[in-house]
């Protein structure tokens, strides 16, 4: 984890590290720096509880949560994008416990989110589809998970995708597939994006939202 500027030693692939650290270290803020819309609107009226957010990047939805009373465990490959992170997080004057790692393989405890937001991650995508199923399974109880993505990147190819290769990745439909009685699924759907202002990946205009309940374990 981050604790002010320090960073622990990376749990994950280190060629993803660099190659997200490189993408960061291009530009002085990335991102638009402000809450994704989705994740504003799903949270509306919703106490505040212990929240992952995953694939965090600069900070914004971590430190827009905490401000709001949420217990938040942000977690990106890039340690570039965590220390401006941490250092936002400073300047609002929140706490945010901040892991460098891959999702799969991280250091967080399982079943333990009321939340876990997951805001157009880059998740590599394997045959035992790992990453989805970590998602699934830092959900705690009765808690949700919330995926949003950019509608209709699944079906590009590398070519018009800027050497990004979708094919590499995981898509909400991949998660969604993996939900079985165990879970309600709230929201799944194309919307159009709550675009919070600028930044990378402003150009894309409709999302694809899923959301989903765990359920509580029946008592017998």
């Amino acid at each position: 984890m981050i604790d002010d500027n320090v960073i622990e030693p990376y749990r994950g692939d280190p060629t993803v590290k660099t190659d997200w650290d490189n993408r960061y270290a291009e530009r002085e803020q990335l991102w638009s720096g402000r809450p994704n819309g989705a994740l504003v609107a799903a949270t509306d009226g919703v106490a505040p509880g212990r929240v992952l957010d995953v694939g965090c990047g600069e900070g914004a939805d971590a430190v827009w949560l905490a401000a709001r009373g949420w217990d938040v465990t942000a977690l990106d490959v890039s340690g570039v994008a965590l220390n401006r992170a941490a250092g936002h997080a400073r300047d609002a004057g929140v706490s945010v416990r901040w892991v460098h790692a891959e999702l799969v393989g991280a250091p967080v405890p399982p079943a333990s989110y009321d939340l876990v937001s997951a805001q157009y991650p880059a998740l590599l995508r394997t045959p035992d589809a790992a990453a989805e199923r970590a998602l699934l399974a830092a959900v705690a109880p009765g808690g949700t998970l919330l995926l949003v993505h950019h509608a209709g990147m699944e079906h590009r190819t590398a070519e018009d995708s800027g050497g990004f290769d979708p094919a590499d990745y995981v898509w909400p439909q991949m998660v969604a597939a993996l939900l079985d009685e165990d879970w309600e699924v709230l929201v799944d759907e194309q919307r159009p994006r709550v675009d919070p202002g600028g930044g990378a990946g402003a150009h894309h205009h409709e999302d694809v939202v899923l959301i989903a309940r765990r359920a509580q374990p029946r008592h017998r």
